[in-house]
C-alpha cells in the first residue's frame, strides 16, 4: 500500500481544504494510506537553528521519513500558498530533504471560481526548486472551485462531476508512482 503524507495549507477550523483532504484519504483508502501531518505548530524556519531544529520540526520531519509520496492541499491566499504551508516546505528543503524525488500530487479548494489555480502554479515552482526536488504529477491537479456549492450540509463532497475528476487524477497519480518505481528499479 502506498504511504502518502498529506500537508494541508489551511489551518482554519472548518477548512474546505482539510475536508477535501479527508475525502481523498477516505475515498482511496484501498490504494493509499494517507496520513495528514499537521503543520500548525511548526517553528518558523530560521537558518540559524536549522541544524538544531526545535522539537516541533524534528517530530514533523520524523513523520515524513518513510513515506512513499506526498499530497499537498492548499487554499489560495493573495495568489499564492499560505505562509504556514510555505514554512513547512522550507523546513523540508533543508537537511534530509524529505520530498526530494518523491512523487507528489497537489489539490486545492476555494469558494472562488478558479479553484486555487494561481496558488498551485506557485506551489509547482516551489516544489521544483533545487532544495525541494519533488517529482510532481505533471498536468494533473485537483482544482475545486466554488466548493461551497459542491458539499452537503456536513461538508462532505457530493458533486459527482468533481468526484469523477478527482477519481481520474488519483488514478493517474497511482500510475505515475508505479512508473517512477519502474524507472528507479531499472536504474
Amino acid at each position: 500500500m502506498l504511504k502518502v503524507a498529506a500537508l494541508v495549507g489551511s489551518i482554519r477550523k472548518d477548512s474546505y481544504n482539510m475536508k477535501l483532504t479527508k475525502f481523498i484519504r477516505d475515498r482511496y483508502k484501498d490504494h493509499m494510506d494517507i496520513k495528514i501531518v499537521p503543520i500548525r505548530e511548526l517553528a518558523h524556519y530560521d537558518q540559524d537553528i536549522e541544524n538544531e531544529a526545535p522539537a516541533s520540526v524534528q517530530n514533523f520531519k520524523a513523520q515524513l521519513s518513510d513515506v512513499d509520496a506526498f499530497l499537498i492541499v492548499t487554499p489560495e491566499f493573495n495568489h499564492s500558498i499560505p505562509g504556514v504551508l510555505k514554512n513547512a516546505l522550507d523546513w523540508l528543503s533543508r537537511g534530509n530533504k524529505e520530498m526530494s524525488g518523491k512523487p507528489t500530487f497537489i489539490a486545492g479548494a476555494t469558494m472562488g471560481v478558479l479553484g486555487t489555480v494561481r496558488a498551485q502554479m506557485h506551489l509547482r515552482q516551489i516544489l521544483n526548486a533545487p532544495g525541494m526536488g519533488a517529482s510532481v504529477l505533471p498536468g494533473n491537479e485537483i482544482l475545486v472551485g466554488q466548493v461551497q456549492h459542491k458539499v452537503d450540509e456536513s461538508g462532505q463532497l457530493v458533486d459527482e462531476s468533481t468526484i469523477k475528476f478527482i477519481d481520474d487524477v488519483v488514478d493517474e497519480f497511482i500510475r505515475f508512482v508505479a512508473s517512477n518505481r519502474e524507472k528507479t528499479s531499472v536504474s
